[in-house]
This record gives structure tokens, C-alpha cells and sequence, in this order.
């Protein structure tokens, strides 16, 4: 028998696919329609009838309900539309509704703002030169107050310091060389620029044994706390016959020695410590407020001075007003007693003495 006569029809299974009325065909489509008849048989054959729904659609699961929206048009599961929708169901059940997008014209408005509150280049060159000064001023402020502190403070302990040191070294002077000290007195005999050569006690304002240096270099002598012996122009010694002793001395810092002058009265005690007598000299006059230039003040017979006449005065002279260097504060003073160190301190510097 042909191999053609062979092929056996298929039996008709259910569910399988063929034409209705059509008689079955042997060739390529016949194969095809044969394959898939022979597919059902297999699965009549294992029980699974129908379980391919892709071949038997009325086996197939029906699609899950999709509830219709409220408008009417088809709803995405899961798209942008359901959940918009599901946005404003909640905000009808009292929930909050959703952040409203800005539209262009609220858009340009907020730009415009932010624009108008962004300050000018102008502006901010101001503001920063502002700021500037406004530091430069606190930085000048707290140098000024620096300064202050140490005119006040600082240069008073370090002048003082000097002017002890140099007190004692010219008693040291003394007490080493007994019988050899220069009288300053004799012909030829000078006392040395910026050096100690004397010391003064004023007991009413408790100074006692500040040192008097030749000069009134502000650097050398002054400002190292010592009393300084005014020499240009050229005034009296001590020891000297006739004439004016004048010296000068910082009131406010570098150790301020004549601090408190202005407390002088008619009749309190000046006296000077040479290195072989006392000189002691009583107040006369004051002169409170005088220019810096008024320098004959310390003339031989003082300029508005008690006197009239020559003689042996002494002249203190200092800054006023108090914390300033306007003006001078001046006090004139008259020789009273002149004793030799070898007979004791004179009356005025015993205890009680002023």
C-alpha cells in the first residue's frame, strides 16, 4: 500500500478546530489541521479536555471587573487618570485636597518678587562698605581703649619701677663713697645729661625719695618716671646762691609722680636731697591753668609768680587738666632751711611732718 494511503483520518475529538462541512484535507494544510486534532486527542486522552485556553477560549478565566469610572470613558488601572480620580474622591470625604499647581501668571509673579527682594550690586557695595567701617570703628575703638589702659596702667608699674631703681642707686652712690662725694657746688663741676642727682619728698602727697634727673628729655627721663631739672632753658640749682630750681614731671601715667600737686597749699614742704644736704622749701603760690608756651614761669623771678625779687625758689610744673597736656599747672615755693645730711633729716620729713 502507498505510504499516502497510510495516514488514517482523525477522529473527531471535542474542542477540536476544524471547518464545518469541509471534507479533511492530506498535504501541508491537512498536516497542520491533522497536528492539531491530534493535540486534542492527546489531552481527551489525559483527561485535560479544554484546558488550553488559548486553543478553547471558553475555557479561558474571565478578565477581573474594573469598576467604571465616574465620567463614563475607560479608567487605566494604576494610570495618571484613576489617580487623580482617587485624589478627588478623598478630598470629597474630608480629606485635603491636593496642592494646586502655580499657573503661569503666579509663576512670573513670584519670580518677579524674588527679583525685586535680591538687593542691587549698589546696594550691596553699600552694605559691605557699611560693614566695613562699622568693623574699622570697633577696631579703632578697641585700640583706643587699649591705649588708654596702657598709658594708665602699664607705663605706670614699668616707669615706677625705673624710678625706684634709680633712687636707691643714687642713695648707693652716696652711702658707698662717704667723704668722697662731689660737692656740685665747686667750680668745674656739672651734673651728667639724663642722670639722677637728687631726690624729692613732698609729704603732703606722700612722695617720698623720687629721683631728680639733670633734663627734661620725654624718652630718657620723663617717661622713666623721674622728676626732671629743667636745663634749656637753663635754670638754678639747689646749692646754687640765687635762682630758680624748676623741674617738671608727668601727672597722668608713666608712674605720674606729680599726680596730685594741685592738692598743694601755701605753707606745705618741698624738699630736695642732695648728696650732702637738705634743701627745704615752703609753698607759696599756684598758677592752675597756664599755656605750655608761658615758659617764664620758671624764670629767675617767676612770670605771675609770688615774688619780686630775686632769690632761692623752687618751681613745680605739670599737665593739666587732669588726664590731658592742654595746659601747665604751676607751683612756686621760697628756700626756708638749708641742712647738711650729717645733722639728720630736717623737721619736715620726721613723722607727721607736712
Amino acid at each position: 500500500m502507498p505510504p499516502a494511503a497510510m495516514v488514517e483520518a482523525p477522529r473527531a475529538l471535542p474542542g477540536a478546530r476544524a471547518s464545518a462541512g469541509a471534507p479533511d484535507r492530506v498535504g501541508a494544510a491537512g498536516a497542520v489541521e491533522a497536528s492539531d486534532a491530534m493535540d486534542a486527542w492527546f489531552r481527551a486522552d489525559a483527561g485535560v479536555v479544554g484546558a488550553d485556553p488559548v486553543l478553547d477560549p471558553a475555557y479561558a478565566p474571565a478578565p477581573e471587573a474594573v469598576p467604571p469610572s465616574p465620567g463614563g470613558g475607560a479608567v487605566v488601572p494604576g494610570g495618571r487618570a484613576e489617580r487623580r480620580r482617587a485624589q478627588r474622591r478623598k478630598a470629597g470625604r474630608g480629606g485635603s485636597p491636593p496642592p494646586a499647581r502655580p499657573g503661569p501668571a503666579e509663576g512670573a509673579g513670584r519670580a518677579a518678587r524674588r527679583r525685586a527682594a535680591k538687593p542691587s550690586t549698589g546696594a550691596r557695595i553699600l552694605t559691605a562698605g557699611a560693614r566695613l567701617v562699622g568693623e574699622l570703628a570697633m577696631t579703632v575703638g578697641v585700640l583706643l581703649v587699649l591705649y588708654v589702659v596702657y598709658l594708665t596702667w602699664w607705663t605706670n608699674i614699668v616707669a615706677a619701677e625705673k624710678a625706684r631703681n634709680e633712687a636707691h642707686d643714687i642713695q648707693q652712690s652716696w652711702n658707698n663713697t662717704p667723704g668722697q662725694v662731689v660737692d656740685p657746688r665747686n667750680p668745674g663741676q656739672y651734673v651728667a645729661p639724663n642722670k639722677g642727682f637728687a631726690l624729692l619728698y613732698i609729704p603732703r602727697i606722700g612722695m617720698e625719695k623720687q629721683a631728680i634727673a639733670e633734663g627734661t628729655d620725654r624718652g630718657k627721663v620723663l617717661n622713666n618716671g623721674l622728676v626732671g631739672h629743667y636745663n634749656d632753658p637753663k635754670t638754678a640749682m639747689p646749692w646754687d646762691a640765687q635762682g630758680n630750681f624748676a623741674v617738671a614731671a608727668h601727672r597722668n601715667g608713666h608712674g605720674e609722680p606729680f599726680r596730685y600737686i594741685n592738692k598743694l597749699k601755701p605753707g606745705d614742704k618741698v624738699v630736695v636731697e642732695t648728696a650732702t644736704t637738705y634743701f627745704t622749701y615752703t609753698v607759696d603760690a599756684d598758677l592752675p591753668q597756664t599755656s605750655p608756651s608761658h615758659i617764664q614761669v620758671i624764670d629767675p623771678i617767676p612770670d605771675k609768680g609770688p615774688y619780686t625779687k630775686p632769690g632761692r625758689y623752687i618751681t613745680l610744673t605739670t599737665c593739666t587738666p587732669d588726664g590731658a597736656s592742654t595746659y601747665r599747672l604751676i607751683v612756686w615755693g621760697h628756700l626756708e632751711e638749708e641742712r647738711p645730711r650729717s645733722q639728720g633729716k630736717p623737721d619736715a620729713l620726721l613723722s607727721g611732718a607736712k
